[in-house]
């Protein structure tokens, strides 16, 4: 009997923002599937539960991981998929990656294994493993989402505001990949990893006289938050999320 697939989101960063579906679902699964995006790194590796074969500082730069261990310390001794999740922007070798990366699931799903793929926030906002989910749900495995706390919710909750009310419109946008025509639609814009792009987004934000906040590494140990472009620096961290609002 085949295993199934779920991709599991983990919330932002706070354990306490873990759902109690989420762990339940890490405790029953045989396999935890990790998305690693590290120079170098271009192969899945399988771990056997016990085992140590792959690189520590994998474990280190898988933030999903590093999450669930705190509030699930014995998903350390769970058997590992190491899954290659490079970060780039050219169509054909992210297609070649995430197929690589759906087949290595798919042979631990043909063995019985129960997988659940941990991600960092909620599955249906930007995560790696809807590209794995929607290729093995092609080959006719059986997979399954479990919804996590989004981070721009819980960045909204750390600077006490809200995100809209009323007729206000929300729109979402991975700043990584050119904000110039978003930052001019209505209502509050939310940009997803936007460290690369702050010199830019704050003179965008001045000339349009809008109010900008921003959320750094949420739920993290290092968890910043500014509430004015003044206060935030040209460089922030990958994890860098942007809330955009019309109002001076």
């Amino acid at each position: 009997m085949k295993g199934k697939f779920y991709v599991v989101g983990v919330g932002p960063g706070e354990p306490e923002l873990i759902t109690l579906k989420a762990i339940r679902i890490i405790k029953e699964s045989h396999v935890v599937a990790l998305p690693i995006s590290r120079k170098g790194f271009e192969k899945p590796i399988y771990e056997a539960a016990g085992e140590a074969r792959g690189d520590a500082k994998l474990l280190e730069g898988c933030m999903a991981y590093q999450i669930v261990r705190q509030v699930l310390p014995e998903v350390s001794g769970k058997a590992k998929l190491y899954l290659p999740m490079p970060m780039l922007k050219e169509k054909d070798r992210l297609d070649a990656a995430h197929s690589l990366c759906a087949d290595a699931a798919a042979g631990r799903l043909d063995a019985g294994d129960t997988a659940a793929f941990l991600t960092i926030g909620d599955p249906s906002v930007y995560s790696t493993g809807m590209y794995v989910h929607e290729r093995l749900k092609r080959k006719g495995y059986e997979t399954h989402l479990v919804p996590g706390v989004p981070s721009f919710c819980a960045a909204a909750a750390a600077l006490d505001t809200e995100i809209a009310r009323n007729k206000e419109e929300i729109h979402i946008l991975p700043a990584s990949y050119g904000v110039e025509k978003g930052l001019y639609l209505p209502g509050t814009k939310i940009l997803m990893k936007a460290g690369k792009k702050m010199p830019e987004i704050k003179r965008m934000a001045r000339e349009k006289g809008i109010r900008i906040q921003m959320a750094e590494n949420c739920g993290m140990e290092d968890e910043r938050y500014y509430f004015s472009a003044e206060e935030i620096p040209d460089k922030a961290s990958y994890y860098s999320l942007l809330m955009i609002k019309e109002e001076a």
